[in-house]
C-alpha cells in the first residue's frame, strides 16, 4: 500500500519526485500491497515495450478493469492475440475512417455552438463530452438518441473518473460499467439475431459485432461491449485534452495569434505541447514474462512493472526546461516512439499504444480552431485552475 496511498495523496508527481529526490529513473515499492518496479525514460520505455520480456496478461489492478477497461479487452492480451485484436482496431484508423468522424465532430460542435449563444454560461468539459460521445457513437454506427445523450455520457464519464478513484466514487464506476456493457450488449444481440444481417449496414459497430478471433469464432459478445467501448470511452476521454487546450490558451494567451497567422503546423505542435506538458494517464504496467537484468535491477518473472508516462514526458533529459510549456518544441523533435508517450510507447499495430492516438490529436487540434478562430468568449473567474 506504500505507493498506493502516496498516489492517491499526491497524485501524478509522485513517483517523479521520488525518481528526482533518489537522483534515478527506476525505483522498487509496493503498489496495492504487492511488490512493483516502477521507472521512466527513454530506455525504460524501449524495454517496457519488449514483447520477449513483458506481458500485459493479469498486469492491471483489477479495480481498473471493473471500471476503466472492462475484463478481455485488447489491453490485457498477448502475443498473436493481441496482434489479431488490435488488428480489428488498426483497421478502422485509415485516413477515411478518422475524416468522417472528424466531420461528426465538427458537426456536432457547431450545433452546440449555436445553442451556447444563447446561454450565459456553459460548462466546457461537460459539453465537450456530450460532443464527443455524439460523434463517437455516429462515427461507429450506434443509435443514440437526443434524450439519451446526457445519460449515456453520463456512464462514460463515471467510468473514466472512477477508475483512479476510491471509496464511493470507484464504486460508483463499477456499477456504470455494467449499464454501459448491457447498453452496447444489448445492441450486439439485436444485430447479431437480426433476420436480415445481410442486410445490416456496414459500419464500424457490425465490423466488431461480426470479427472473428484466431479460432475463426465471433468475440464473446461481452468482449464485443468491452471493445466497442474502448471506442468510445477513450474519445469521450478526448474532452480532459481539450480542456487543457483550453486552459493552455488562457494561460499563453499570446499563441492565439502567433497560431492563426504560423502556416508551419504550429497548431499541431501546439496541441502535442498539451499532450506533454498537462497530465492525463500516469502509469500504464505490465508483467515480467522472463527474468532478466537490467541498468543493476533484477526483474524477477511475475513482478508488476509500471511505466511512468507523466515522468517520461517530464523527463528533464528528454525535455529541455520540461515544466515549461513551450510548442515550438516539437519542430525539432526526433518523432522517436518512446521518448514522448502520453498515450503509451512503440509501435501503433504490435506494441500496446493505443490506437486512437491520431483521433485525439486530429480532434483536438480542431477543437484548438474552434476556440482560437471561430468563437468569442470570456473565462469567468475560476476557483482553482491549478492542475
Amino acid at each position: 500500500m506504500k505507493s498506493s496511498l502516496g498516489i492517491f495523496l499526491k497524485g501524478y508527481p509522485y513517483f517523479q519526485d521520488k525518481f528526482k529526490n533518489n537522483k534515478t529513473h527506476i525505483i522498487q515499492t509496493r503498489l496495492f500491497l504487492k511488490k512493483a518496479i516502477v521507472f521512466k525514460g527513454e530506455a525504460a520505455a524501449k524495454i517496457f515495450y519488449d514483447q520477449e520480456k513483458f506481458e500485459r496478461k493479469g498486469a492491471t489492478p483489477k479495480r481498473f478493469k471493473k471500471t476503466l477497461l472492462g475484463q478481455g479487452g485488447v489491453q490485457g492480451l498477448d502475443g498473436s492475440e493481441h496482434f489479431n485484436r488490435k488488428k480489428m482496431f488498426m483497421e478502422i484508423m485509415n485516413e477515411d475512417s478518422l475524416s468522417h468522424l472528424q466531420k461528426h465532430f465538427e458537426y456536432f460542435w457547431r450545433l452546440a455552438q449555436e445553442k451556447w449563444k444563447t446561454s450565459e454560461n456553459i460548462i466546457l468539459f461537460d459539453e465537450a463530452e456530450m460532443i464527443l460521445n455524439q460523434a463517437a457513437c455516429k462515427w461507429i454506427g450506434i443509435p443514440l438518441q437526443n434524450n439519451e445523450v446526457k445519460d449515456k455520457t453520463s456512464l462514460l464519464s463515471s467510468m473514466i473518473d472512477g477508475s483512479g478513484a476510491i471509496g464511493l466514487r470507484h464504486y460508483r464506476g463499477r456499477r456504470v460499467r455494467k449499464k454501459a456493457e448491457k447498453w452496447i450488449i444489448d445492441l450486439v444481440d439485436e444485430a447479431r439475431n437480426s433476420t436480415e444481417i445481410k442486410n445490416l449496414p456496414e459500419t464500424i459497430f457490425t465490423h466488431f459485432c461480426f470479427y472473428e478471433n484466431l479460432q475463426y469464432k465471433r468475440l464473446d459478445k461481452k468482449v464485443v461491449a468491452v471493445e466497442i467501448l474502448n471506442l468510445i470511452r477513450p474519445i469521450v476521454a478526448i474532452a480532459r485534452y481539450i480542456l487543457f487546450t483550453a486552459l493552455a490558451i488562457h494561460e499563453h494567451p499570446h499563441y492565439r495569434k502567433k497560431i492563426v497567422e504560423d502556416n508551419n503546423d504550429l497548431d499541431r505542435c501546439f496541441i502535442q505541447e498539451v499532450r506533454r506538458f498537462y497530465p492525463f494517464f500516469p502509469v500504464v504496467a505490465a508483467k515480467v514474462k522472463k527474468s532478466f537484468n537490467w541498468n543493476g535491477y533484477n526483474f524477477p518473472v511475475g513482478r508488476r512493472v509500471l511505466l511512468d508516462l507523466y515522468a517520461t514526458n517530464h523527463d528533464e533529459d528528454i525535455w529541455t526546461n520540461a515544466q515549461k510549456f513551450y510548442p515550438e518544441r516539437f519542430f525539432e523533435w526526433n518523432k522517436s516512439a518512446f521518448n514522448f508517450i502520453p498515450q503509451g510507447g512503440g509501435d501503433h499495430s504490435h506494441n500496446h499504444r493505443c490506437a486512437g492516438e491520431w483521433i485525439t490529436i486530429n480532434l483536438t487540434q480542431r477543437a484548438l480552431g474552434f476556440l482560437i478562430e471561430e468563437m468569442n468568449y470570456i473565462v469567468p473567474t475560476q476557483q482553482n485552475l491549478q492542475i
